[in-house]
């Protein structure tokens, strides 16, 4: 194997070993997972998530939020996981500029999986260790 494939390869290692699974999550907490009810743990390997799941039930079947805020409002304060739509964005920008009697014309394309809030694909909202509300995006 030729040197400059190592760096490469010893990257991609470190990415892989990084990614959580939801059998992989599952794995890591086996015994709590088996105390689960069956119609929570065909959910969980699913990865779905329902009302009244606590914080460990949604991060076994989700994986870690990609943020978390608190929410208050009259009837209290809610925490709130965030998971962001991970597809990519495309973008396109042309360029013009003119200076000292010279032009310059350029272009680009952007691409990126990250977003803003609105990009949020689900938001699953606790009260008192429970998911008491989700929110998801239905249309584009």
């Amino acid at each position: 194997m030729k040197k400059t494939k190592l760096p490469f390869l010893v990257l991609a290692a470190l990415a892989l070993a990084g990614c959580s699974t939801v059998d992989s999550r599952i794995a890591k907490n086996q015994p709590e997972f088996d105390s689960w009810p069956p119609a929570v743990q065909q959910k969980v390997r699913a990865k779905q998530v329902d009302l009244g799941f606590t914080p460990a039930q949604v991060f076994t079947a989700l994986g870690e939020p990609d943020r978390k805020y608190t929410r208050t409002t009259a009837q209290g304060t809610a925490e709130v996981w965030a998971y962001r739509d991970d597809r990519p964005v495309f973008s396109f920008g042309l360029g013009f500029g003119s200076a000292g009697g010279s032009s310059a014309y350029g272009g680009g394309l952007g691409v990126t999986t990250g977003g803003d809030r609105d990009d949020d694909k689900l938001r699953v909202i606790f009260a008192d260790g429970k998911v008491t509300a989700l929110e998801s995006r239905t249309s584009e």
